[in-house]
């Protein structure tokens, strides 16, 4: 098959580093895969060896003409069977590609309950017919999609992300090494991740861990996260009063060492499709809680602490509950996760489906009708 994966950008977030992971593993199975990101260069980004075309998309008449140009070009030249785009503004793309290369199959992938507000669904809605499937990363936000009418229910379908298991698996020696050089001691270390925005809720979790150093004093809470602006500037103006007990990690490539150097893992989100990053934990064997929203409860199964949104008093019991349970009550609750993540949502058994999908979605498509 000859794909194309279309992204807004490459910058480092759960979507993008799901979307590498595919198309790299896609490659790796023979296909022909090139990635088109709408940006240009971000100033991080995940690294990838797939061909990669970035249109540098400027929202002015001329700067989108060229880009259209751009893109016209190399699909023409291409010839892909298969689009495959995700995100909103991708997956607009995605679908006005359909109009310049008729004979390609495009399928959109949402990531989140919430990519926008009724435009954004009626832009949805407007556009379906030009792609062949609309996919959601959890059961949560196909239902959301389909009940605002952006999505036909006949054309939704669920797949969620998939977690590489063998690049998230307990190390010891990581573990040990990682919590020295952080000077970790004997302190209880939380870790949370995720850009600092209004949707990961960290007010709800700075309150909630205070009330957890109430009890807990040698307690210490690891946010790894990027974040700018007002919004990130009052977040952490917030946790001032949490002294050296919080430690901002900024912007991390290391996630399976932090995680390995942690004891449990939290996640306050006020909305989410289905958190990567949760089911990253969950493959290093930590503990974990979060706050019920988007497809956690579909990620987590019975292997985690599941609690309200946006309750900081329930999210503080939680940790509480998870720190006052033995050492052996934890290490079961960790290898319950990985076992979960290991026999439903391994990266190697996703791409198998996405690759079984795509045959399927090409085998409907009427080959006389394609390249005409």
């Amino acid at each position: 098959m000859r794909i194309v994966y279309i992204l807004p950008s490459l910058g480092v977030g759960g979507a993008e580093r799901q979307v590498v992971a595919l198309g790299e593993r896609m490659k790796a199975r023979g296909h022909a895969v090139t990635l088109i990101t709408l940006l240009g260069r971000q100033a991080e980004e995940w690294p990838t060896p797939l061909d990669l075309l970035r249109l540098d998309l400027r929202l002015t008449p001329t700067g989108i003409l060229r880009a259209l140009l751009r893109a016209n070009h190399f699909l023409r030249g291409f010839r892909p069977d298969l689009i495959h785009s995700h995100v909103f503004p991708a997956n607009m793309a995605g679908r006005l590609f359909k109009l310049m290369l008729p004979g390609a199959v495009v399928l959109s992938t949402v990531h989140n309950v919430y990519e926008g507000g009724w435009a954004r669904m009626l832009a949805y809605r407007l556009t379906d017919g030009l792609s062949r499937r609309t996919f959601a990363v959890s059961a949560a936000a196909a239902e959301r999609y389909v009940r605002l009418k952006a999505i036909p229910a006949r054309k939704s379908s669920v797949q969620p992300n998939g977690i590489d298991c063998a690049e998230f698996a307990p190390e010891p020696e990581r573990r040990a090494q990682l919590r020295a050089q952080m000077g970790v001691q004997s302190e209880f270390v939380w870790l949370s991740a995720g850009r600092i925005t209004a949707a990961k809720d960290f007010p709800s979790l700075l309150r909630a861990f205070a009330q957890v150093l109430r009890e807990f004093p040698e307690t210490l809470l690891w946010i790894a996260g990027e974040g700018a602006g007002a919004e990130s500037a009052r977040i952490q103006a917030q946790a001032a009063d949490l002294g050296a007990s919080l430690r901002w990690l900024g912007l991390r490539r290391d996630m399976p060492a932090l995680l390995d150097a942690a004891d449990g893992f939290v996640l306050a989100s006020a909305w989410e499709g289905m958190p990567l990053v949760l089911g990253e934990a969950m493959a290093m064997e930590k503990p974990v809680v979060a706050t019920d929203v988007g497809g956690v409860r579909e990620l987590s199964g019975n292997a985690g602490i599941i609690v309200p949104a946006k309750n900081s008093e329930s999210l503080a019991e939680a940790m509480l509950t998870t720190m006052r349970s033995s050492a052996k009550e934890r290490a079961r609750a960790g290898q319950a996760g990985r076992e979960r993540i290991a026999a439903h949502f391994s990266l190697e058994a996703k791409a198998s489906e996405w690759e079984a999908l795509y045959r399927e979605n090409l085998k409907e498509f009427k080959v006389s009708d394609r390249y005409n």
